[in-house]
């Protein structure tokens, strides 16, 4: 007996677009109810990333968050970099083709990435993978402004479109 969602608000939380969010920021003097949204995002340390879609529910996090971390529409190719790169299993195995073959219906991870970027496969379909991408810190710093002011001014944080996918390649 769940609750009965009419088609009408099922169309309303229907996502679009993958989003890429990156942690910018460290746990000290963050208020508890960000530090709560960021916990239910999986952003627990600084330089993490995690792959989300474009939902209403996620975009009010984004926005309640929007101090700390920094997103943006994320590309196949970045996905498959991800994880191939930084991808890992339960237990630190990293996430290979050979893995992605024999556990899901793709032969690839990059065959994979690009089915999930287009809602019709979701990372839940590789058995054992963390919901999360440890990333380094970016080469080359982060923009001039630093990790304090708003993308549009200059610095790091907030929405950045499609910049976020030369971020991540930095970060890789």
């Amino acid at each position: 007996m769940g609750v009965k969602v009419s088609p009408e608000a099922r169309e309303y939380e229907r996502a679009t677009t993958r989003l890429a969010v990156v942690r910018v920021r460290g746990p000290v003097g963050v208020r508890r109810d960000i530090e709560d949204t960021m916990r239910m995002l999986k952003l627990l340390r600084r330089n993490w990333c995690v792959l989300i879609d474009d939902r209403p529910s996620y975009l009010g996090m984004l926005q309640k968050i929007k101090d700390y971390v920094t997103w943006g529409e994320v590309e196949p190719d970045t996905v498959a970099a991800l994880l191939k790169k930084r991808g890992e299993l339960e237990g630190g195995r990293p996430v290979t083709d050979e893995y992605v073959s024999e556990h899901t219906e793709y032969d690839s991870v990059e065959e994979f990435a690009r089915a999930y970027c287009e809602f019709e496969a979701e990372l839940d379909d590789i058995p054992k993978l963390k919901p999360f991408f440890r990333l380094h810190p970016p080469r080359g710093g982060y923009e001039r402004g630093g990790i304090k002011k708003p993308y549009t001014l200059g610095g790091a944080l907030g929405y950045r479109g499609k910049a976020i996918n030369d971020l991540l390649e930095r970060m890789i």
